[in-house]
């Protein structure tokens, strides 16, 4: 999460008219709006890395991948974010061109600021949304990833892979390699 602009409260409808216009992208959250600061190389090849994975694998399916320029609509929380990676396999997604409100699976990959907001936050929020059924962070720095996974009971479970292990998507049917989701990315 960015940093907070100055305390303007929006309504939903005055930031999604004003949002196109700015140069750099804003997340809203419940009449607050924060600007997403620029990520290093690692976050955006990570995220690449998953994007392209996740694109192959469900092609021609009715699944649709979308990286970080996507809008998600969480309506339980009045707010609107950026994921990194989301997939979508809803019709209605399909037909909204600007805007995603049903996401089956949902990728954060951490930065140091966003790191307790992605996993506490802004997981809160995206657990409300009932098509919702993983929720991966991606850690640079442990080259780990946790996953979680919506139970038939409804409860979310942690699912966690250490560095060097492959991750499953279960969501999507899809394991991908750790030499695959971090290729490219130096050591630090």
């Amino acid at each position: 999460m960015g940093q907070a602009s100055p305390k303007t409260m929006f309504t939903a409808a005055d930031y999604l008219a004003w949002e196109p216009a700015q140069a750099e992208r804003h997340e809203y959250l419940d009449g607050e709006v924060f600007a997403m600061a620029g990520a290093e190389d690692r976050h955006v090849t990570v995220a690449g890395n998953l994007y392209m994975a996740l694109r192959q694998h469900l092609s021609g399916s009715p699944c649709r991948t979308f990286m970080s320029d996507m809008r998600l609509h969480v309506a339980a929380a009045n707010s609107y974010f950026y994921p990194d990676v989301l997939v979508t396999c809803s019709a209605l997604d399909v037909a909204s061109p600007l805007v995603k409100t049903e996401p089956k699976l949902i990728a954060e990959v951490l930065s140091p600021s966003t790191a307790a907001y992605d996993r506490g936050v802004k997981f809160s929020h995206y657990r409300s949304l009932p098509s919702l059924e993983e929720y991966v962070v991606i850690d640079l720095d442990t080259r780990s990833t946790d996953c979680y996974r919506k139970g038939a009971n409804g409860l979310w479970v942690l699912h966690p892979f250490a560095r060097g292990e492959s991750v499953t998507l279960a969501s999507v049917a899809l394991e991908i390699g750790a030499q695959q989701l971090f290729a490219e990315v130096p050591e630090v």
